[in-house]
C-alpha cells in the first residue's frame, strides 16, 4: 500500500475538490456552444477555442498532476526539487488554464489580452515539474 505524506494526501484532497470548478467549466462550454439549459452565451471564435483550450488543459493536468504527485512519493528528492516534482503539474493546472481564459475575457474579444503570458509561463512550470520527476524517479 502506498502511503502517502501528509503534505500529499492535503494536497491530493484539496486538487480532487478543485474538480467541481472544473465542472462548472464544462457547464459554462456547454452554454457557449449549445445554449443548453439556459440562454445561450455569445463569445468569438477566440473566445470559443480558448475557453474549449483551458478546459481541457485544466482537466488534463488536474489528473496528470495528481498522478505526478504520487510519484513524487517514490523519489528521494528534497526541499524544492520534491515540491516541483510533486506540484509542478498542478501549478501548470492553474496557470495555462487561467491564461487561456482570462486573456480570452471581454465582450467581443478577437486578439488575447496581456493575460496570454500566463501561457509560456505555464507551460514552463510543467515541463520543469515532468523534468525534475522524471529525472527523480531515474535517480532514486
Amino acid at each position: 500500500m502506498l502511503e502517502l505524506s501528509d503534505p500529499a494526501r492535503v494536497t491530493a484532497g484539496i486538487v480532487l475538490l478543485t474538480v467541481v470548478g472544473i465542472e462548472s467549466g464544462g457547464f459554462f462550454l456547454v452554454r457557449v456552444f449549445a445554449g443548453a439549459l439556459g440562454e445561450r452565451v455569445a463569445a468569438t471564435d477566440l473566445q470559443k477555442s480558448f475557453f474549449r483550450a483551458g478546459h481541457a488543459h485544466a482537466g488534463v493536468l488536474v489528473v496528470l498532476g495528481l498522478v505526478c504527485l504520487l510519484l513524487a512519493e517514490a523519489t528521494t528528492l528534497t526541499g524544492f526539487l520534491r515540491w516541483l516534482a510533486g506540484t509542478g503539474v498542478l501549478c501548470a493546472a492553474i496557470l495555462l488554464p487561467a491564461g487561456f481564459f482570462f486573456s480570452a475575457m471581454g465582450q467581443g474579444r478577437t486578439t488575447p489580452n496581456r493575460a496570454v503570458v500566463l501561457l509560456p509561463v505555464g507551460a514552463v512550470v510543467l515541463a520543469a515539474g515532468v523534468v525534475t520527476l522524471g529525472l527523480g524517479l531515474l535517480l532514486s
